[in-house]
Parts: structure tokens; sequence; C-alpha cells
């Protein structure tokens, strides 16, 4: 059975790879591990193995490994990457460094006026939902330009890029088809004026696809820690 830090070296191997594939240097994309479900132990062997970044879906389930990983604190990056309530943005301005997933103008403010004054600004991605399921988070893509603008003025606040949730697809057409459809919004917001950096799309199974198609941070859980 492989240990982690055999899954960590496979995927990190993965997306190197990918990045010499499609003419990318290997340091443009980030791997964020996603330990959702996974105990504090498992997300400390992962960082034993030289891991850094780990996300989390779920507010209460990352607050409490952020309080069990303390000692770690100053060297982890902890990032939200589920939907964000309203009646939890303080908690989540107050313990986590990134937010990937805001989709509305009240979160993003709420995450500014309840981020403290003495952590650095909460680094923010909107949400885009390029596949029209009303089941999904996310700003539509015709939409993403005005809420960004507005998020990009936030005190306390700073504007990173666009992430997505593509449907997933057994057709790797469709499969480029959603991922190309988040790349054209990131460009877009990039073209009009915004100085956006990153790119969040791509997770276990088409993480390869995401870098051809210039994601510069893939999100992976399955393929680090096994099936959940």
């Amino acid at each position: 059975m492989a240990t982690i830090p055999d899954r960590l070296q496979r995927v990190r191997d993965r997306i190197s790879q990918a990045c010499s594939r499609f003419g990318r240097p290997d340091d443009s994309v980030t791997l964020l591990a996603v330990s959702k479900t996974f105990p504090g132990v498992t997300v400390r062997e992962a960082f034993a193995a030289g891991q850094r970044r780990f996300g989390e879906n779920y507010v209460q389930e990352g607050v409490t490994k952020i309080a069990e990983l303390a000692d770690l604190r100053a060297e982890i990056e902890w990032h939200m990457i589920g939907p964000v309530q309203s009646n939890k943005t303080r908690v989540v301005a107050e313990h986590f460094d990134w937010v990937h997933t805001v989709d509305r103008l009240k979160v993003a403010e709420r995450l500014s006026a309840q981020r403290p004054a003495d952590l650095r600004p909460l680094q923010v991605c909107v949400q885009v939902n390029t596949s029209g399921e009303a089941s999904k988070s996310g700003v539509a893509p015709a939409e993403a330009l005005a809420l960004a603008r507005t998020v990009a003025a936030l005190p306390r606040l700073q504007l990173r890029g666009v992430m997505a949730l593509p449907a997933p697809s057994v057709d790797p057409a469709v499969q480029r088809a959603e991922l190309a459809a988040v790349r054209a919004v990131y460009d877009d917001l990039r073209a009009a004026g915004l100085p956006l950096d990153t790119l969040s799309m791509g997770m276990s199974q088409d993480l390869e696809t995401a870098i051809e198609l210039g994601s510069t941070l893939v999100r992976v859980g399955t393929a680090l820690f096994g099936q959940r």
C-alpha cells in the first residue's frame, strides 16, 4: 500500500511531467492538498513529507485541524475551498489564509470587515460556475468581472484569481471545454486590468488537462490521501 510520501511524490511527478509537456516551468503550478475528512495526523504526515498548502471544504472541520496543528501554523497555508455561509465568515476570516469560493458580494464584505487587522490580507478567488448547474456555487461568467472589481476594492482582502469546480465528466472533450471556459473568464478579468495570478482549477482526475489550459493551482485529494 502506497504511503503518503509515495503518493505525494507521484502527484508532484505528474505536475512536473505535465508542465514539461506543455512548456511551463515546474514552479508555475502550486499543489494544494485537499485534506477534507482526513484527520490532523494525516495532514501532519503530508507536512513531514514536504507539503505546506492544505485545502478544507468544511469550516468547522478546518478550524479544528488548524487548532490541532497549531505548532505548524507558521509554516502551513490553509485554504478554504468549500462554500462559505454568511454566518461562518468571521471564523473563516480569523483562521484561514485563502478563500477560493467568494461568489457574492455579501460574503466578500463580511470577510473584509471581519479579517483581523494583525493578519495579512485574506487572499481570495472569485468562484465561477461555468456549467450552469443550479446545485453548484459560483457566479455566472457574465457577472464575474463586476463581482471581481468590487471585491478587489475591499480592504483586508487581496483578490488573487478565479476558481471553479467544473462538472465531472468521463468525456475528455467535455472536460476540456469546461476547463477552457474557466480559463476564458480568468483571461477576461486580466484583460480588464485586474492583477490576477491564480487560476484554481484541476483535481486528481484532470490535473494534466488543467495545467495544459493554464491552471496555476491544482486541488488534489484522492490521489494524495486515497478514497474518502
